[in-house]
């Protein structure tokens, strides 16, 4: 009689099969590591985010003080403009100085403005640029 070999008996899950290409480079071990650096990746992203939402809306809500103000210089001046731009209201702004925006950099105004308006009061944004895409009104 032949003498027979022992067969190799295995047994193999259905998770033992695959990804054998990911278990040589040791990927296993590693996905929770890109996961939590992933999801710190989007708190952060998440954070820049509302930062620059957060400095957007304190620049407006400072913007509609000062308009206030300007608003009271005007009519209190027969509708004439501030001498000196905002450095100018001096008592109707009080006594901080010329306004800043969220990002530190003062406000601009421009009286007369563009398109028949009376004047125009912005901050250049967060880049900073006075012609930027960002300029807050």
């Amino acid at each position: 009689m032949a003498k027979q070999r022992p067969h190799d008996r295995h047994i193999f899950f259905p998770w033992e099969n695959r990804g054998k290409a990911l278990r040589r480079i040791r990927l296993d071990h590693t996905g929770p590591i890109l996961l939590a650096l992933g999801v710190i990746g989007v708190v952060i992203l998440m954070g820049m985010h509302e930062r620059q939402s957060a400095g957007i809306r304190r620049t407006r809500a400072t913007i509609l003080n000062v308009r206030q103000s300007v608003d009271s210089y005007m009519a209190d001046h027969d509708g004439g403009c501030p001498k000196g731009g905002l450095a100018g209201l001096g008592e109707y702004d009080g006594p901080e100085g010329v306004p800043r925006d969220a990002w530190g950099r003062p406000l601009r105004l421009s009286c007369p403005g563009a398109d028949q308006a009376r004047y125009e009061l912005f901050s250049d944004g967060p880049d900073g640029k006075s012609a930027g895409l960002d300029r807050i009104e």
